[in-house]
């Protein structure tokens, strides 16, 4: 079994997180129960900053915040220096009450109303990333109403779409998101911006896949760019000061998958945009990007307590557990896969092949299929591993089952940063007819 961060065993045979025993956590804090272990999220930022910095390279990470909102994880990110990104009115008012400094926050989304697009102006961020001609019309109406200012991005598609080990290049992207590049929208969209008296134009998006585990889809990708910004400083006298290349760097869920850490993925970027930049006499921009599942997916853990059982001969043996798709929906969406020990027995040979079952009334409720363990019985605790990224944001009440607690582990101690969620909160909502 392959360990994350600070996760070992201790001399109790127990699964250590952060210096905290699983099982102690479960019994103060319950199950299901999101686990996070600080001290690698604060490795994994870390090493991102790191690699621009020994560069000497003009950059900001921002961290995607989609991947796990709350607002002790933002003012986490606001303690190592992080810049953040946000994608709804939601994620932008946590990053307010969270108190980060909003000149780092940037703002992303392919509808977003006016009602987020006037929040984000009246707390003065520090960019919004345009991402059709709907929202470049109204933003600028709303500056002009509002007589603000504001910096932008734009979002453009470059025909590259990465996933895990393969990348695709086409002609135009089918996307929902951004002006495609190829066409002829983000040249029109560049026009537009520029000639909008309250919007400044500080530069170039792009996104190109998730769960990314080369390097070629961001260089492909760059080089699109940059073909572009040349022309584009030729033609309309424009120079882009950003270029951020997003997110989508990969972690290892299982053994099957091997990233790369983020000094290499930073390193091979910086080269390949400095090669590209040179190459057409443009000044060096300033290099953004996006980790977010890359920050905190393998530095999460979700432990269960074990419950039914059932045993079809020749077939299967299913292992129930006291969640599911309610707190991490990614298996039935995705067919996400996952590695899990006993918190209680982790060492333990396995002896048995079983299938972990969720409690939902849904026959697709299964978070991992085919897991080997040691014999496994009623209020043993199974650990999960790597659930932080997009397991607590995609929770849901789904069979009206509340949504589990979070804590934070750094240092041997525990703190609550999510209260569990209470029957009575599942009805706070709710209006009786009269």
């Amino acid at each position: 079994m392959y360990f994350y961060g600070t996760t070992g065993v201790n001399k109790n045979g127990n699964l250590e997180i952060g210096g905290v025993d699983a099982i102690e956590l479960t019994q103060s804090f319950g199950t299901p129960l999101y686990v996070y272990d600080v001290a690698l999220m604060r490795e994994r930022a870390q090493g991102f900053k790191r690699a621009f910095e020994e560069q000497n390279i003009k950059a900001q990470v921002a961290y995607a915040s989609k991947a796990f909102s709350t607002i002790a994880m933002i003012q986490l990110a606001e303690e190592e220096g992080l810049s953040l990104d946000v994608v709804s009115g939601g994620e932008l008012y946590t990053a307010v009450a969270a108190g980060f400094p909003v000149e780092r926050i940037h703002f992303h989304g392919n509808n977003k109303s006016r009602d987020e697009l006037e929040m984000a102006l009246d707390n003065r961020i520090g960019c919004i990333v345009v991402d059709n001609f709907f929202e470049l019309e109204l933003l600028n109406t709303i500056c002009l109403e509002k007589k603000a200012s504001v910096n932008i991005l734009l979002r453009v598609t470059p025909g590259i779409e990465a996933h895990t080990h393969d990348y695709i290049l086409t002609g135009q992207e089918d996307s929902k998101f951004g002006f495609d590049l190829q066409n002829g929208q983000a040249e029109e969209a560049l026009k537009m911006a520029l000639h909008f008296e309250y919007l400044e134009v500080l530069g170039l998006h792009c996104h190109i896949g998730s769960q990314i585990f080369e390097t070629t889809g961001f260089l492909l990708a760059a080089q699109k760019i940059v073909e572009k910004m040349d022309v584009w400083k030729k033609k309309l006298s424009f120079e882009a000061k950003v270029l951020n290349l997003g997110g989508g760097f990969g972690i290892r869920y299982t053994k099957e998958d091997e990233p790369r850490p983020p000094s290499q993925y930073v390193s091979e970027i910086i080269r390949e945009v400095k090669i590209l930049t040179e190459q057409f006499s443009l000044e060096m921009p300033e290099i953004w990007i996006e980790p977010g599942r890359s920050l905190v997916g393998d530095a999460g853990i979700t432990l269960y307590q074990v419950g039914s059982s059932k045993e079809v001969p020749g077939v299967r043996k299913y292992l129930a557990v006291d969640g599911g798709m309610s707190d991490n929906i990614r298996p039935a969406l995705y067919q996400a896969k996952y590695e899990a020990v006993l918190a209680n027995k982790p060492l333990d040979k396995p002896n048995e092949t079983v299938s972990i079952a969720g409690k939902c009334c849904e026959s697709g409720d299964m978070l991992i299929w085919d897991l080997p363990l040691p014999e496994a019985g009623e209020k043993d605790i199974l650990a999960v591993f790597c659930t932080g990224a997009y397991g607590y944001s995609m929770s849901n009440n789904y069979n009206r089952i509340p949504r589990p607690a979070v804590v934070f582990v750094e240092n041997g101690k525990a703190a609550l940063v999510v209260k569990r969620e209470s029957y009575e909160d599942l009805i706070r909502y709710d209006i009786p007819l009269k």
